[in-house]
């Protein structure tokens, strides 16, 4: 069965995550951490930071394992870490030269907000979209 590590080192070849940047997401509070399991093993992941003092979340993390691409599991796993988040926006960055993920975000509403320079270990860089939610935050 494959672990969050491995799935970020098969999805993020370039740029996955240290053991302790995964162990946080996996431990922080305020953070939403769904995976998609099929047959019994992990195909996709999402963790997304809750920031209320923003009124915003991001999303720290998604990725399915290519064989499981393009079959809606990225879109199912985005779209249940958006519910009852309660905040005004959700962003998200992505590589510039992804555009199958840039299009997923575009179809679900999310915009370019930003651009992050040289943001990946190669030099390329993020795009930073962002999707208004209709929820409102309640203090």
């Amino acid at each position: 069965m494959l672990t969050v590590r491995q799935l970020e080192r098969i999805c993020f070849p370039q740029d996955a995550w240290p053991l302790l940047d995964i162990i946080g997401v996996l431990t922080l509070p305020n953070v939403i951490r769904l995976k998609a399991v099929t047959d019994g093993q992990i195909v996709g992941f999402i963790a997304t930071d809750i920031r209320r003092s923003q009124n915003q979340a991001w999303v720290a993390t998604i990725g399915v394992v290519p064989d499981y691409q393009r079959r809606g599991i990225g879109r199912a796993l985005l779209r249940a870490s958006e519910v009852g988040l309660n905040v005004g926006s959700i962003r998200l960055s992505v590589r510039a030269s992804n555009m199958p993920a840039i299009r997923l975000y575009e179809q679900d509403g999310y915009e370019q907000v930003g651009v992050w320079p040289r943001y990946y270990q190669n030099g390329e860089d993020a795009l930073v979209f962002e999707k208004r939610l209709n929820s409102r935050r309640l203090d």
